[in-house]
């Protein structure tokens, strides 16, 4: 029998999933907010935060974007409905915005990362994608280096103001 769940379970406004290794892994260049085509099952199980977008990437099909590889759980109290947990999921966003970052998409090396995850204050799903490129591992040294040397000075000026 499925587990019963209840109001206070749901996440209504708020981060649903977060990619913490875009950043690291990619040189993001722009960001977008597009918004998600989904099915009532992936919105209740994205309310109770059953998500992982950590290997999700943008594709494009037809002029239009989707979202490839992101997981969503099934929900648990489907009844008969239910979806594929990693089916390509379309990207809304503005024409404009579309033809920007298929035509950046079409250079050699650029990826649309998924970085955030999350519900609006509307209560619509939202989808916080990068438009950059994969770091080389000499970079991510350096991103290594830039995060100790900050995390010291921070610490040098708390016990100097002490």
């Amino acid at each position: 029998m499925a587990k019963k769940v209840s109001k206070s379970d749901f996440i209504s406004t708020g981060l649903v999933a977060q990619n913490r290794r875009a950043n690291f892994d990619y040189q993001i260049d722009k960001v977008y907010i597009a918004g998600l085509e989904l099915t009532g099952t992936e919105v209740k199980s994205l309310r109770l935060g059953h998500a992982n977008i950590n290997d999700a990437y943008g594709i494009e099909k037809n002029g239009e974007l989707f979202i490839s590889n992101m997981f969503i759980a099934e929900y648990t109290n489907k009844g008969y409905e239910s979806h594929a947990e990693k089916r390509d999921r379309k990207l809304l966003l503005l024409h404009k915005e579309i033809c920007e970052i298929i035509s950046e998409l079409s250079r050699k090396g650029s990826t649309l990362v998924a970085m955030k995850l999350f519900f609006n204050d509307k209560g619509r799903a939202k989808l916080e994608v990068g438009l950059g490129r994969g770091k080389k591992n000499y970079d991510k040294r350096e991103t290594i280096k830039d995060r100790d040397w900050n995390r010291d000075k921070k610490r040098i000026l708390i016990n100097a103001n002490h």
